[in-house]
This record gives C-alpha cells, structure tokens and sequence, in this order.
C-alpha cells in the first residue's frame, strides 16, 4: 500500500466500563425527532418511518468523566439534546431486530449539541443540516456499558441544577433494534458505529458557564461545562 501523504488525526474512543480497553468509533448515526412529545415540538405530530442524520467520527468526545466543551463558532443558539446512544460490535445488513440486539455492544449517555439556528436555517431552505448538526466535539458520550438490550429508563437532563429534559425511554417511537434493523436495510452497519437514539421535549439553548448533567438510570452520568468560544479562530 502506498505510504500516506500525511499523518492523519488519531481515531476517537471511548471508555469502556470495567476494561482496559477502548471502544473505537466508526461512524454515528443520529435518529431524528424519536420522542412523540420532541417531535412535536420541532412541529411533527405522527410515527412515520425513522430517518436519520450523521456526525463525523470526530464529533464523539469521551465523557466519561467531566469534560469542558467549547462554545462553537458561528453560532448564537447552542442546544442540547440527551440521548441514549447504543454502539456496535458487529455488522449488520438486512437485519431482524433480533440480529440487531445481538449484535449491540453496549450502551452510554450521549448529548447531541446542536447549533440550532443554522439547523433551522438549513430546514427552512431545505438545505442539508450538516453545519447545524455535524461538527467537531458536538457528540459528547459517556462509559459504554456493556449490554445487548436496555431496560426502559428515566432519561433526565439539568442545566446548572435545573431540570430541562425528563422523560424515559420507553417514550421512543423507535425503540434501538427497531432503528438498527431499518437502518441496515440501507447500508451495512460495521462494529465502531454509534446510533444516538433521539432526544425527549425541552431542548434549549445553554451559554459559556453553564453546567449540563445528563443521567440515564444504571449507566454513568455525563458532566460537561461550556466554556467561552476561541477568539483565535
């Protein structure tokens, strides 16, 4: 094989819990508007087939201790989204939602940040939501816990010790092999692909100095404070 131009940057991991291993990240899908009542309030009211977004590998960010996240540029409507993100150890291709479960490696919190007005701004021109939704850093996610399905569970987001979003995830419209299993009919999912499950009501925008914590019961919380943008850029 020919020797590459030049070095690229390393792969992003994540922590495993109970190992001295890592898990590599390949690529992330995202389920959009998954909660009826988030659904709602991004202004759809039924439970039509799932469809998807992609962030780059690059966005994943191992929170699994506190991390501090950059407020990003161009920007002035920085959202959170909590999300129950499953990981694969295994492909997938034209699969059952039992293949799907068997070959789920485990389970995190994970937050979907979203830089809302170029999103909305890209919808209402029905343009892609890439600049809105896919960046550096914008997928903060916890300890993986290893596991092949997941209980239904409270997921519960504060800002600075203030519930914002709280539901559980049972609440989904497309539970995680449901989504997996459609998703394969379209492309062969490979071990490292991150699915982020979808977000409950009560998005909101945070600012520099504020304090996100998002739990789901029995995984590891995730903690990230915003800090001012880099004036540099």
């Amino acid at each position: 094989m020919s020797e590459l131009c030049f070095e690229l940057p390393p792969s992003p991991t994540l922590t495993i819990e109970e190992s001295d291993k890592c898990f590599p990240v390949n690529r992330i899908y995202c389920v959009g508007k998954n909660y009826a009542a988030h659904a709602r309030e991004m202004g759809r009211d039924e439970r039509e087939p799932p469809f998807f977004f992609m962030k780059p590998a690059n966005a994943a960010v191992d929170a699994a201790h506190p991390i501090e996240l950059e407020y990003p540029p161009q920007t002035s409507n920085f959202h959170y989204e909590l999300e129950l993100v499953a990981v694969l150890g295994a492909p997938l291709r034209n699969a059952t939602q039992e293949e799907a479960i068997e070959a789920i490696f485990g389970y995190a919190v994970g937050l979907d940040m979203t830089r809302r007005d170029l999103q909305l701004e890209a919808r209402e021109k029905g343009r892609p939501w890439e600049l809105g939704k896919s960046f550096s850093r914008s997928a903060p996610i916890g300890a993986i816990r290893q596991a092949k399905e997941w209980p239904d569970s409270q997921i519960v987001l504060t800002v600075n010790g203030e519930a914002r979003q709280e539901s559980r995830t049972s609440m989904m419209l497309w539970g995680v092999a449901e989504s997996l299993a459609f998703l394969s009919q379209f492309d062969t999912l490979e071990p490292g692909d991150v699915l982020m499950t979808g977000t409950p009501a009560g998005v909101g925008p945070v600012t520099p100095g504020d304090k996100m914590v998002g739990t789901i019961s029995q995984l590891r919380p995730i903690e990230v404070l915003i800090t001012e943008p880099n004036q540099d850029r």
